[in-house]
């Protein structure tokens, strides 16, 4: 069968709750990063019953952040950027992780082959993918994992 999903897959992994606040989705993220050994740019989020409904992910979040016309903000003199930022963030914190999303998810099974991976993940620019097997999420695979077990066997 060769190297598969059951093979690169995080199975500690954290996880959201779509009625929590932004800010506590903020709070978990910086714990994640001072936890994990690597970086955490995005989480599951499931509901009640732990089914996966949904991911939230750094993306999401500066989306959010981030001025709907900051193009021709090099043409806004009487606009404080920082003022922008602060008042985005106040708004955002009591939003809730349900609102923001990525609910349109590719998932794996533990036994989809590295090479189908590497071909979702190129084609469709996924930096992670949830792995479940009978509905249940038991891991996460990490495109900077794939990418590290390849240039191990290119050693």
């Amino acid at each position: 069968m060769g190297v598969t999903a059951r093979d690169v897959m995080e199975t500690r992994f954290y996880s959201l709750r779509p009625g929590s606040p932004v800010s506590e989705a903020a709070r978990l993220f910086l714990e994640a990063n001072r936890e994990s050994r690597q970086r955490v740019f995005g989480m599951l989020v499931t509901d009640g019953e732990g089914a996966l409904v949904g991911m939230l992910s750094m993306y999401d979040l500066l989306l959010l952040l981030r001025p709907k016309h900051i193009h021709i903000w090099g043409e806004m003199s009487d606009m404080e950027v920082e003022d922008y930022l602060q008042e985005a963030c106040r708004r955002t914190r009591p939003m809730l992780v349900g609102d923001i999303m990525t609910t349109d998810l590719l998932t794996i099974t533990p036994d989809t082959h590295v090479l189908m991976i590497v071909d979702i993940m190129l084609k469709k620019h996924i930096r992670r993918l949830p792995v479940l097997e009978d509905g249940r999420v038991v891991g996460i695979v990490y495109l900077s994992k794939v990418f590290q077990h390849m240039m191990e066997r290119l050693v």
